[in-house]
């Protein structure tokens, strides 16, 4: 292995975080690429997508199993993010040996999406090194693609969404899915990739 490589995989680095959160009783969900395996054409990525469900008294027991594998989140750090309401801003976690990412997006009050997909959140397995864990719905992972292919333009969240809707067809909640476009404000770009798949 030369010195430029992580030192341990990607999936070792998810089992981590998730450790953390589960020790620290925080609950969570997967989203993004990791979540994209269990519906849809597997990516590869160096980042971790969580929306997480962070109380104040969680603030200490989360920084110390993170730092315990070698993630530095300080609590004030924490604190600063939970309380702020002008922004939409994940609080970081990277891991100091491999150089791997969890972004992880706080439920805040009045957040209707977010925890609409904490409330439906699917238990997969996604195989022998991660096991058992929380992921977005595959209706919701289409959903935050769709927002933050609104805000980024990246086209990777169309093929994202493509390949889902292609991988899962009739078993989506296609009402589900239509009643948040319209309260999103995404119908444009909703029926834009749905005649794209429609023209595969």
């Amino acid at each position: 292995m030369s010195t430029s490589e992580p030192s341990m995989s990607f999936n070792a680095f998810v089992r981590a975080v998730l450790d953390a959160l589960e020790t620290a009783d925080v609950r969570y969900l997967i989203g993004g690429a990791v979540a994209l395996a269990a519906w849809g054409e597997t990516r590869t990525t160096r980042d971790l997508d969580l929306v997480i469900d962070l109380p104040f008294e969680a603030l200490g027991a989360l920084s110390l199993e993170l730092e315990k594998r070698s993630m530095l989140v300080p609590v004030d750090i924490m604190l600063d993010l939970l309380i702020e309401d002008r922004a939409d801003l994940p609080i970081n976690a990277i891991h100091m040996v491999s150089g791997y990412k969890a972004e992880m997006f706080l439920l805040k009050p009045g957040d209707a999406l977010r925890e609409a997909g904490l409330s439906r959140r699917r238990l997969v397995d996604l195989g022998p090194s991660l096991g058992q864990v929380y992921v977005h719905s595959p209706e919701d992972l289409i959903l935050n693609k769709l927002r933050f292919y609104h805000i980024s333009r990246q086209t990777k969240h169309v093929r994202d969404i493509a390949s889902i809707v292609l991988y899962q067809a009739d078993a989506l909640d296609s009402a589900y899915i239509e009643r948040w476009v319209q309260t999103l404000d995404l119908v444009d770009e909703w029926q834009a990739i749905l005649e794209r798949i429609a023209a595969l």
